[in-house]
Parts: C-alpha cells; structure tokens; sequence
C-alpha cells in the first residue's frame, strides 16, 4: 500500500517508518525538519520524502495514498505553552485541514495519533473511551478537538481512526529525554540522581514507543469494517504506573541514584488510570512487546553504548522544548 507518515523524523515515526519498510509498503514521509540534528542513531528513510508544513500541505500531495498516519504535532504540554497559538494552528487547525483534504484526495484511512493525556486528572481509575476528558493544557484540548471535528467526515469512503496514545517512553533513534521514564532514567544515568517533580503519587499509563508504532501498522492492516470511526487507547492494562514506581524501576537499574522528591507539580496536575480493553477486542492478535520494566531495560543499555553525559542531560538535542525555542522561525508563519 502506498502510505504517507506526517512527522515520520520524530519519536514515534523513525520506528513507524521502519515497520511499514519491513512490510513492504511504499512510504512517504512529510516533516518539516524541525528537529534535523536532533537523532542519536541512523534510520530508516521513507521512499519519499516531502520537506513541509503540514498546513502547507494540498489536495494534490495527498491524491493516490491508501493511508495517512498523521503524527506531526507540537508534542508535548511544555512546549504547547510555550505558544497556544502555534499548538492550535498545527494541532488542531493543521490536522482537521489534513484530514479534510486526505477525504477529498480520496484517501480511504485516516489514523490520527491522539493521547490519553486528554484525561487529565480524574477521580475514576479505569478511564474508558466513553468516559468524560478533562484536557487541561493546550496540546490535549487540541487532540479533543480533531477527535470532534475529524469524526464528523466519516463516511463509507473515509475511515478515521483515533489512537488515544499512552504516555511513550523508550528507545528510538530520535530519543527524547523530556518524557518521564526517559527523563528520569537519564537522570540517574548522567546525574546520579532520580529527580521525581511531584509527590510521586500520580498515575501514568505508559507504552513503549515502537509499540504505539506497531499500533499504527496493526490498524492499517486491519478490516475498515472493524475500525471505523473508533476511538482507541492505546497501551496495556498491566501498564498502568505511578511515577514513583518508575522511580523505583529505575533505581533498581542505577542502584546508586537518590530518589529526590522534589515537589514541583506545576500547573499540570494530570492523574489518570486507563482501560485498555478497547484494543485487546478491536485487535485481538495485537500485543504490547514491550513491559515497561524490559523497555527501561532497553534504554539504560542504550544510554550506556552511548555514553550518556551530563552534557548529553542538558543539552538541546535531546529535549524538544530547547530545540523548539530556537527553531520558532520555521513555524510561525
């Protein structure tokens, strides 16, 4: 099938591209390369490349594609606070516009990656895909939005699909260190130290990154007839953690790392427990590979080879956010 990965540089898209390779599917990929440099290891390149902004996208770039996966975003809470607007404009307006025009192109599925951090803070511990959201930064109101308005286009010819995704960790070959498993693994690794920003109490679901990958190439393949129009978590009922777990997990892998609470919450008070059943009956054959414990694993091996540093801890190339505000000119307009 003929396939197009929006942000197919970042994160989640280096391991998507990959896959879809493995399967023989003809990939473009379209990123604005926002984040260019930013990579630790090599990846595998899609067949074609677009180099531009999703907003700048028309009919004409989309005729003749069996899928889009739609993973471009401003991708996390900090840096949708660093701009409301410019989350908006990408996030929201960007991607309702993509799916519009992939409709009209006649492109048959529409997978777009949404977040479980839609659920905000909840007093409900098992949160379904019924159950009432509670966005509270500018990047989860976003993702609500384009589930909306995005649902509403469905039809016999167009199939949306919404992966409300786990919080990701892991490895990749464009590694982030600005998400909690990754952050405070570095942490440990580069400072000797394992800073917890809350009390440690709230709860997280968390996926490994290539898992929310295999997710994409698991609803590709399956039947529309399965699908169509679903909302889905993505992730795995055993893969429900609170933070001071994972602080846990990681002193058990840097023995010598001190757990320091340090009690920052912020403004993000995000507390969230989420049910899984959703996926495990849409896509019975589909399960996680990864336990958080075996992916932590993974990545302290990784950061190990790599040598990670202090310098590696605080530099721009791994945290998004840094790269972001020097990166401004590329997206404002």
């Amino acid at each position: 099938m003929k396939i197009l990965v929006t942000g197919y540089q970042g994160y989640i898209g280096t391991h998507l591209v990959d896959l879809l390779k493995n399967e023989n599917h003809q990939v473009t990929g379209v990123d604005i390369g926002l984040f260019d440099g930013c990579e630790w290891e090599n990846y595998t390149k899609p067949d074609v490349v677009l180099i531009k902004d999703i907003r700048k996208l028309d009919v004409f770039d989309l005729i003749g594609f069996d899928c889009v996966m739609h993973l471009a975003a401003i991708s996390n809470d900090p840096m949708g606070d660093l701009n409301e607007n410019i989350t908006y404009s990408i996030n929201r307006e960007g991607s309702i516009r993509l799916a519009e025009l992939s409709k009209k192109a006649g492109v048959k599925k529409f997978l777009f990656s949404s977040s479980c951090s839609i659920y905000g803070k909840s007093d409900k511990l098992n949160m379904v895909e019924t159950d009432p959201t509670v966005p509270i930064t500018a990047y989860a109101i976003s993702k609500i939005a384009c589930e909306i308005e995005i649902s509403k286009m469905a039809d016999e010819n167009f199939c949306p699909v919404f992966l409300r995704n786990a919080t990701a960790y892991g490895h990749s070959p464009n590694l982030r260190i600005d998400l909690v498993v990754n952050n405070l693994l570095a942490c440990a690794v580069a400072r000797g130290d394992i800073r917890i920003m809350s009390d440690g109490s709230p709860w997280r679901p968390l996926v490994h990154c290539k898992d929310i990958a295999r997710a994409f190439v698991a609803f590709l393949n399956a039947p529309v007839s399965d699908i169509f129009n679903k909302i889905v978590n993505i992730g795995g009922n055993s893969e429900n953690y609170q933070v001071k777990e994972v602080g846990n997990f990681v002193q058990k892998l840097v023995p010598n790392a001190k757990i320091v609470y340090t009690g920052e919450a912020g403004a993000d008070s995000r507390d969230y427990k989420v049910n899984f059943d959703l996926l495990a009956q849409i896509l019975p054959n589909f399960k996680l590979e990864y336990t958080l414990e075996a992916g932590m694993k993974e990545l302290f091996n990784a950061y190990k080879q790599h040598s990670f540093s202090v310098t590696d801890f605080e530099s721009e190339q791994f945290v998004r956010l840094k790269t972001l505000k020097k990166r401004m000119n590329l997206i404002e307009n």
